[in-house]
């Protein structure tokens, strides 16, 4: 309520002063496509709108779909979802000193949370500062996860169910990029807040890291005062691609309370890999895996996993590339992920047996970017869902229509 009320109010503020601007003052900035970008150069390679000479820029971008599954014959009807609306504020403070803040307002304003609110402090090429709200590095959707970038409707199921997408914290870091030839060479280390025991305490019955966003104190305090540690380096090659490292760990559990020791730390380690990549054909090529090992107690049932795994494969193929009802450069795209996700990695002391709990599944579709800011796309969704036991999967099958841009 209070964001809404200061966003009303910056905007009520500046319509005197737009009312009397000319609209050439008005200016778009595009987005950079002259260097060899990296998933981490995404916070700030977005569509801005600035005014004449004042130091503040604007920007954003909105998700709304419409979606009909079912799961094993059993649906809901068609479904309506104004997913996300994200606004993007931008300032340079000086030369070498930037500010960016992203306000996600979900389903509506069912959900409105700062996911990224840092100023940057920039000493060399491979040495800048970050502090604020930062988006913790691990893997490359974390980083680079606005809807109008994506062929898809949903997200990555590995990136929202196994890790939790737009994952944030407040902290501290260091990153910096050098360029060679051909070559981009990046690094990013923060040190922020982190989880909490929601991972094996929460509505799921399982254990899902997921479940700590829940917690909006870490915004304000460390649930146990011991830093999470994020990093990752990446590397990117004009004709090969990119391909990105990161690791993000820490103490989840609480072990302590006025001097009081309540148990022993109890970590978690998270590991990730991506590659992204553009074939000769032009067919490019999007995939990312995640594998965490969590000390689950050994008090907690075998349905909480120490050891999950997963991630998603994006094959994109451009199928035309030409001016489609008056608009020039739109492109045509065939579409399709393949996804797998498992959250417990083991077998069951008693018989030997796998334990399960885990889902694939397949998303063919046609995208159309009508701009390079828009994308309107239709997708047909395929899962296979599994038990712990590993009971026949349930299947969940439909079809999704929606948008998402840039404004």
């Amino acid at each position: 309520m209070k964001i809404s009320l200061l966003i009303g109010a910056a905007l009520v503020m500046c319509l005197p002063v737009t009312a009397q601007v000319d609209s050439t003052l008005f200016k778009r900035t595009q987005q950079d496509t002259s260097k060899l970008l990296l998933n981490m150069d995404a916070v700030y390679n977005r569509p801005f709108l600035s005014v004449s000479k004042l130091p503040v820029a604007v920007g954003g971008y909105v998700e709304a779909n419409w979606q009909h599954l079912g799961t094993d014959g059993v649906s809901e009807g068609h479904q309506f979802q104004m997913r996300r609306l994200t606004l993007f504020i931008a300032s340079s403070i000086s030369r070498r000193i930037k500010f960016l803040s992203e306000i996600e307002f979900e389903d509506g304003t069912k959900e409105i949370n700062i996911e990224f609110a840092s100023v940057d402090f920039e000493f060399h090429p491979m040495l800048n500062f970050r502090g604020g709200i930062v988006m913790n590095p691990i893997g490359a959707f974390n980083q680079n996860h606005d809807g109008p970038k994506w062929e898809f409707i949903d997200r990555p199921i590995s990136a929202t169910q196994l890790l939790p997408a737009t994952w944030s914290n407040v902290g501290f870091g260091l990153y910096g990029k050098l360029y060679k030839d051909n070559w981009v060479y990046a690094y990013e280390t923060y040190l922020t807040n982190g989880f909490d025991d929601q991972i094996v305490s929460n509505s799921e019955n399982k254990t899902f890291l997921p479940a700590s966003k829940l917690n909006k104190d870490r915004f304000e305090e460390s649930f146990n005062g011991v830093p999470l540690l994020t990093a990752k380096v990446a590397i990117r090659n004009k004709k090969i691609g990119e391909l990105g490292l990161s690791y993000m760990g820490g103490v989840y559990n609480k072990f302590q309370e006025d001097g009081l020791v309540l148990d022993e730390k109890r970590r978690h380690h998270t590991w990730a890999i991506d590659f992204n990549t553009v074939l000769p054909t032009g067919t490019y090529l999007n995939t990312e895996w995640t594998y965490i090992l969590v000390d689950v107690p050994y008090t907690y049932s075998q349905q909480y996993g120490d050891k999950q795994w997963g991630g998603f494969l994006d094959v994109v193929q451009p199928l035309w590339r030409k001016s489609m009802f008056g608009f020039e450069r739109s492109v045509v795209n065939a579409v399709c992920r393949f996804e797998y996700v498992d959250w417990n990695t083991g077998e069951f002391f008693e018989t030997g047996d796998n334990i399960r709990e885990d889902i694939i599944s397949i998303v063919p579709g046609i995208s159309w970017h009508p701009t390079s800011q828009t994308v309107i796309r239709i997708n047909y969704r395929y899962n296979w869902q599994t038990d712990l036991l590993g009971n026949p999967p349930s299947k969940t099958a439909g079809f999704q229509f929606g948008f998402s841009s840039y404004f």
